[in-house]
């Protein structure tokens, strides 16, 4: 596959230059501020991104307990400002990450209650008009089966997923490569592939071990590098970036963005 897709880079990161507190929840921030975040997600556009993800990660019904906000009111405003920073130019994805509970039997989260708080979020983006849903920074594949099962049987979006992997090869909870993509395929997601915790030299041999186990067109958003123990702070530059991501097309990688300490000068990069 030849044409390549692009998505946008980070967007936590670029909300807390812009003024996002410690402990504050993007997803709030967001629709409290429309203009800060439709103007970070409008750079992307203007960067080159073909697809945008809605500022929708953490909008579960679990990490909203307590907030006096909805899944269905903050998804449907996250949603709509994306679309209007996207102005029929790119695409937009419902972005959907982990709960944020441990499933059973590591933690008490029951699958059918994983399930109805994916299937929620699903509903919520396709009535706010997303294109796609992209599963992402997963590292249970036991959640992965609940989110794709509820975004197949509540849905019509195609489902991407992306699990974060550690430099061990496996993800947090011992997912391996081959187990996650032999899984997806059988859930014949669209696109899969992996996203944050490690830079693009990190997670090079990581795909090139997914590309064994699948034809499906892969996915690749990583950090820029690794973080500085010292300061948790980024320093791969644009420049940089774009040129170690340049190899995986050679992979067949069709998509490409970038996660956390990216941003629109990244993906101009990558462009």
């Amino acid at each position: 596959m030849n044409h390549l897709t692009l998505l946008d880079g980070g967007m936590g990161t670029m909300l807390q230059a812009a003024g996002l507190g410690l402990g504050e929840r993007p997803e709030i921030f967001g629709v409290q501020h429309p203009e800060i975040l439709e103007r970070i997600q409008r750079s992307y556009v203007d960067a080159g991104s073909d697809i945008i993800y809605a500022n929708t990660f953490g909008a579960n019904a679990h990490k909203l307990e307590g907030t006096g906000h909805t899944t269905e009111e903050l998804v449907a405003a996250n949603v709509a400002i994306a679309k209007k920073a996207a102005d029929g130019r790119a695409r937009v994805a419902l972005d959907v990450g982990p709960i944020g509970e441990l499933m059973e039997p590591l933690g008490t989260l029951a699958f059918d209650e994983a399930y109805e708080i994916y299937a929620q979020m699903v509903r919520a983006g396709e009535q706010a008009g997303a294109d796609l849903v992209i599963f992402e920074t997963m590292t249970d594949l036991y959640e992965v089966k609940a989110a794709v099962l509820a975004a197949r049987e509540q849905s019509n979006l195609p489902i991407w997923v992306t699990m974060s992997f550690e430099a061990t090869g496996r993800t947090f909870t011992g997912t391996t490569v081959a187990s996650m993509a032999a899984t997806l395929e059988g859930l014949d997601v669209a696109a899969m592939g992996i996203n944050c915790s490690l830079g693009p030299e990190e997670i090079f041999p990581l795909i090139e071990e997914m590309r064994k186990w699948t034809d499906k067109p892969l996915i690749v958003k990583p950090n820029a590098g690794l973080p500085d123990p010292a300061t948790g702070g980024y320093d791969m530059d644009a420049a940089e970036f774009g040129r170690q991501m340049a190899k995986f097309p050679e992979l067949g990688v069709s998509i490409l963005g970038g996660c956390c300490g990216t941003t629109p000068d990244f993906i101009a990069a990558l462009a």
